[in-house]
């Protein structure tokens, strides 16, 4: 009842001074007529609203208090409980208190009476607001009261988890991921499930591409990563990377530090001029230089192109990794821009040396572009960021991890001991 009255007067009038619910027990602490007397005691309340209820006889004391002049201000009242008569037997309702035991205790002698006495009494309840507010109104327009401006209401925040089921909020991150998330039933990547990987035609091409490159590429593309990852998973024990590998699983370190170490090894001299060979390549054809001006160009430099030149490869024996790349190309792909491009240029650093052949760099890395230009799947800027933050070098890492792990765990089958390397491979100065 008190939650229903501070309602209607918030609409009503301009505010209230104090609200008490004194309830409807049998003893209550304190009285309607207790707290109406020290209302009309405090200068601020201009206004006393009452809602009684039925039983009882606690609202006579305020019609006494009107009747003998005690209280002057005021007073808007309503018992509530005029319903009670609709019923044969006595009704007992929600407090111990509000049953009417007798006529006088009813709503309607109640309300009559304070009538009688003086007070504002409405037909019903649902004249009760319209009475507040005209003598509320009443009460402004004689200059009794001076309404406030409204005071601002903090808003009560918005329970945390309730507003996170909401999906209104999200809690501090620290990470943003968005190739991959495992929140609901099964992990999808890049919004791919896991069941669809599983029953579809798919293969570790297109969990690449769904988690680089976020798309899902073409088969010719998709099958043209695997053959890459095949081609480089490893190239013997003697290459710095599988060296250091190896060195480091004879020491007795645990797998992970043997993989660490031999990654460690890829760099521009060693496996990781994937990427710089396509930014190179790229540029160069897209710039429209003849491969004699791209290569005295970077000589001048004092650049090796990259992608090009080998340590044991040469003209006459060529990497048949390349080999096999360059015809796969040929077949499949939709444009060979630039793979056709680098082949003009080793041509013409085969007039230098035997061995300036193009490596499997140089080919993983204008294939690369070609595939990424070809597929239409891409605009110019998101190839452009692809060679710059080193997707290309990280498919040689990601193949080439195969092979080191290979080795770490060959040479901890074999039970080889600490590697120490002889004297006599070393020159003394």
């Amino acid at each position: 009842m008190s939650n229903e009255m501070y309602n209607v007067l918030s609409r009503a009038t301009n505010g209230l001074y104090e609200g008490i619910a004194i309830g409807g027990d049998v003893f209550p602490g304190s009285t309607l007529s207790d707290h109406c007397l020290r209302y009309q005691n405090i200068p601020d309340i201009k206004l006393i609203v009452v809602l009684g209820e039925l039983g009882g006889h606690d609202e006579y004391s305020l019609v006494d208090a009107l009747k003998t002049g005690q209280i002057s201000k005021p007073v808007v009242a309503w018992v509530s409980g005029t319903c009670a008569k609709l019923f044969k037997s006595e009704v007992q309702f929600g407090h111990a208190g509000a049953k009417s035991g007798g006529a006088s205790e009813s709503a309607q002698d109640k309300n009559a009476a304070l009538k009688a006495a003086g007070a504002i009494v409405p037909e019903s309840f649902e004249g009760f607001e319209g009475i507040i507010k005209e003598t509320y109104d009443q009460l402004v327009q004689d200059g009794h009261i001076q309404p406030q401006p409204e005071t601002e209401v903090k808003t009560v925040p918005l329970d945390l988890e309730a507003a996170k089921k909401a999906g209104k909020v999200r809690v501090p991150t620290t990470i943003v991921s968005s190739i991959c998330d495992d929140r609901g039933e099964e992990p999808t990547y890049n919004n791919v499930t896991m069941s669809t990987l599983m029953t579809g035609d798919y293969n570790v091409g297109d969990v690449i591409s769904l988690l680089w490159f976020k798309r899902q590429l073409p088969k010719y593309a998709t099958r043209f990563i695997e053959m890459v990852v095949m081609l480089c998973a490893d190239h013997g024990p003697c290459v710095s990377g599988a060296h250091n590998t190896i060195v480091t699983a004879r020491a007795g370190k645990d797998l992970v530090s043997c993989l660490v170490s031999g990654l460690l090894t890829i760099g521009p001299r060693f496996g990781g001029a994937v990427d710089d060979a396509a930014r190179y390549f790229q540029d160069a054809c897209d710039r429209g230089l003849e491969p004699d001006e791209f290569v005295e160009d970077m000589k001048r430099k004092g650049i090796r192109v990259p992608g090009i030149g080998h340590r044991i490869k040469s003209k006459d024996n060529r990497d048949k990794r390349v080999e096999l790349l360059q015809k796969y190309a040929f077949k499949y792909f939709p444009s060979t821009k630039y793979l056709n491009y680098a082949l003009r240029v080793e041509t013409y650093t085969l007039q230098k040396a035997a061995n300036l052949v193009m490596n499997v760099d140089g080919c993983i890395g204008t294939l690369f572009l070609d595939l990424l230009h070809s597929s239409s799947l891409f605009t110019e800027e998101e190839v452009a960021e692809i060679v710059k933050i080193g997707y290309l070098n990280g498919l040689f890492v990601l193949a080439r991890s195969i092979g080191l792990i290979g080795h770490a765990l060959d040479q901890k089958r074999l039970q080889q001991p600490l590697y120490r390397h002889p004297w006599d491979e070393v020159l003394y100065i």
